[in-house]
């Protein structure tokens, strides 16, 4: 298998393990200590990571099955999307430190422009 696909198979399953585990200290820890805002803020970090672990998985069987070096940079670009959008979100839930949420975006349009060099980066060539 090439290093490409194991280390994505690598990274989708453990920002998995850490959705589940995530979720779960927030709605059993969490939910007593933080307000409906703080909450939904984390919860929304927690899914946002879940769907994108998904998609480091797809990555993963994408480049198994494809040459295209774009396909591992879409894989690069969506971890370090999963750090900074679910990231901020949960030091902004934690903490209160407003400006994360000028960070937030950042991730986002990380998250968009990863699916876009994916969607290329399987184009039938000429």
């Amino acid at each position: 298998m090439k290093n490409i696909t194991i280390k994505f198979i690598q990274l989708g399953s453990v920002f998995m393990a850490l959705s589940v585990a995530l979720g779960a200290f927030g709605a059993h820890m969490l939910k007593p200590l933080f307000g409906a805002y703080e909450m939904a803020i984390y919860n929304t970090g927690v899914e946002y990571q879940f769907y994108h672990a998904l998609g480091l998985l797809l990555i993963a069987f994408v480049s198994h099955v494809s040459e295209n070096t774009k396909v591992n940079l879409a894989g690069n670009i969506m971890t370090l999307s999963i750090l900074i959008f679910s990231g901020s979100l949960y030091i902004l839930a934690a903490t209160g430190i407003k400006w994360l949420g000028a960070i937030t975006p950042i991730g986002g349009t990380g998250f968009i422009v990863a699916w876009i060099i994916l969607a290329f980066s399987v184009r039938k060539s000429s």
